[in-house]
């Protein structure tokens, strides 16, 4: 989920609806008292009337531009500023935790509805609007989602950069094993039906603490750039939740940039740049003062070839190994995915070409899987640049290593993960980026990768826990 997600309070408040109010009748009152003042007979406004007039609307927009100001978030940080829970109109009415609650106990906030108390109608839309189930297997429709993502979904602050998800990665990201087609959920013009909402939900198993549950992973909250004002993205939540109860599950997770109630780990973004100039021309990174772009781009230089012996791409016949040594490994966090079979694995860390990649390390004289990374493939519209269209970016995704001494590992981890730099370096890739979770921060620094002004937030839907460090975390949500 992204930063899209929103509270829905419509453009004006009540309070401000009522200081409207009271304006207006101010203004009337105004009219009033000037032309008393006036000449009677006069048959057209008097001067005086209309410079009372004139006062009190610019009194009255002076008003409302200081209302607007004190509603809105400031224009630096805003991602990161935590309002009061009675600002979240739409988030006070559903089962998460508050801002500042001391959670003394885990579980579910809300016992499970039973199924006949479940609501088996959709959610009333704006009347010029209608619900439509997406056929991700139907080109056509497929096309429509890129086409509504590409142009809607997440962008930086400064509007340069968008996600571009191509039919093939959107395809694995919602088409897991186990999928329901009812949980890729769009919202079309009545009139025209073009599609211009999206929600999905995917069935995961997440592991937080001691407890494991079978929820939906909530992504990809998509609502057309002229249409925020119409509050289609709270019912687009509550239509996905209503689709969720239906099939038994009561619990979500998901994340967003923005920090809504409540967040469960803040993460934050970090780049390594594999193509420095070109980040430098698109202004995804500027240059350092007093720094040569010929030192700048020997800096982030990395050799041709890979180190670690026995490296190789991943194949099928690996994902049995794999899958033990993931499970394995993740067994060190709080907050994890949990790969329960085979198919889970050959379906999310198998190499699919400009989807995802992954590499295993076979030790040479055993023949066994002992290590393994993997990265996807998302790169960004460049927007607006005349020499370049597309920034290519992977993210890192999962991985996992056998050694269970911390230094040991981490030295592990510094030489894996340069030759995954080196390997997306040698598939023309332009930027590597990751979060700070996992074992993230054993590298971050010796790998030259640098802070990004981004942050991710990870929530639970209807599940109360304690709060955890980034560094406990194990959930790579696309």
């Amino acid at each position: 989920m992204d930063d899209q997600i929103y509270d829905g309070e419509s453009e004006s408040s009540p309070a401000e609806k009522l200081r409207a109010k009271q304006e207006k009748k101010n203004l009337r009152k105004a009219q009033k008292k000037a032309a008393k003042n006036s000449s009677s007979s006069a048959p057209v406004m008097s001067p005086a009337a209309k410079q009372a007039e004139l006062q009190e609307k610019v009194r009255i927009l002076v008003n409302q531009l200081a209302i607007r100001e004190a509603m809105q978030p400031s224009s630096t940080g805003n991602s990161q500023r935590v309002k009061d829970m009675s600002s979240h109109k739409f988030w006070s009415t559903q089962p998460v935790p508050k801002h500042g609650e001391t959670i003394e106990e885990e579980g579910p906030i809300e016992e499970n509805t039973p199924h006949d108390q479940i609501r088996k109608e959709p959610y009333t839309l704006p009347k010029e609007f209608e619900w439509s189930t997406l056929e991700l297997n139907d080109e056509s429709e497929l096309n429509e989602l890129y086409t509504l993502l590409t142009n809607n979904y997440v962008e930086d602050d400064d509007a340069m950069f968008r996600f571009d998800y191509s039919g093939e990665f959107l395809k694995w990201a919602l088409q897991p094993p186990g999928y329901k087609k009812t949980w890729h959920v769009g919202v079309r013009v009545s009139a025209t039906k073009r599609l211009v909402a999206f929600v999905s939900g995917i069935p995961a198993d997440i592991r937080i603490y001691n407890s494991r549950q079978h929820l939906v992973e909530i992504n990809f909250l998509c609502v057309h750039k002229k249409l925020r004002s119409k509050r289609l993205a709270p019912v687009l939540i509550k239509e996905i939740t209503r689709r969720s109860h239906l099939e038994g599950i009561f619990q979500a997770v998901y994340t967003a940039g923005v920090v809504l109630p409540r967040p469960i780990s803040k993460a934050r973004y970090f780049h390594r740049s594999l193509n420095p100039k070109k980040l430098i021309d698109t202004k995804f990174s500027s240059l350092p003062s007093n720094t040569p772009m010929t030192r700048h781009v020997k800096k982030y230089k990395l050799p041709s070839e890979t180190s670690t012996p026995g490296i190789r791409p991943m194949l099928e016949k690996d994902v049995p190994a794999v899958r033990v040594l993931l499970n394995k490994y993740m067994s060190k966090f709080n907050f994890v995915a949990v790969f329960k079979t085979d198919e889970d694995v050959k379906h999310w860390i198998l190499t699919k070409e400009n989807v995802i990649w992954s590499y295993v390390v076979e030790n040479p004289d055993t023949k066994k899987v002992t290590d393994f990374f993997s990265f996807y493939y998302l790169p960004s519209s460049v927007i607006g640049n005349p020499n370049h269209k597309t920034v290519n970016a992977v993210y890192l995704f999962y991985y996992a290593v056998q050694e269970s001494d911390e230094k040991a590992r981490k030295s592990r981890l510094q030489f894996l993960l340069k030759d995954a730099l080196i390997l997306a370096k040698l598939k023309d890739v332009d930027v590597f980026n990751c979060l700070d979770i996992l074992e993230n921060k054993m590298f971050i620094d010796e790998l030259k990768f640098g802070p990004g002004d981004g942050y991710l937030n990870y929530y639970m839907y209807n599940w109360r826990c304690r709060e955890m460090g980034s560094e406990d975390v194990g959930v790579v949500m696309l």
